[in-house]
């Protein structure tokens, strides 16, 4: 196992990392709206959206993987009434390439974001 780490995305705020590389897949811990300085972007589901997946291939790169090599995401938000705007900017950074995708609707979130997405991608070799 290799434990991921860059300081282009937000630090893990627990015991945890960033993301693990077990052979060939990237398994990324939940990524929430914080930026790298640690601080908590907007408190609308676009501008929340938007720094998630910033996040997310922030990771994504450091693991050596990308948005194209993803093979499962996991959307929890807070509110269901959200999905279409967090579809339409989902939408805009996996275009042709899809995803298998799971969304929840959960009570409450880490920092009391919007939302939190994680990721399992292939490493690129």
């Amino acid at each position: 196992m290799k434990t991921v780490y860059t300081n282009q995305a937000p630090e893990a705020i627990g015991p945890y990392s960033q993301g693990i590389i077990v052979n060939n897949l990237f398994y990324s811990s939940g990524q929430i709206p914080l930026t790298p300085e640690m601080e908590i972007v907007g408190d609308g589901i676009h501008e929340q959206t938007e720094q998630v997946l910033k996040n997310v291939q922030a990771v994504l790169k450091e693991a050596g993987a990308s948005l194209e090599s993803v093979v499962k995401t996991t959307i929890f938000i807070k509110n269901m009434d959200d999905f279409p705007v967090i579809n339409e900017i989902y939408g805009r950074y996996f275009d042709e390439h899809q995803p298998a995708r799971s969304c929840v609707e959960v009570a409450r979130l880490p920092k009391d974001v919007q939302i939190e997405i994680e990721v399992i991608a292939l490493v690129n070799e």
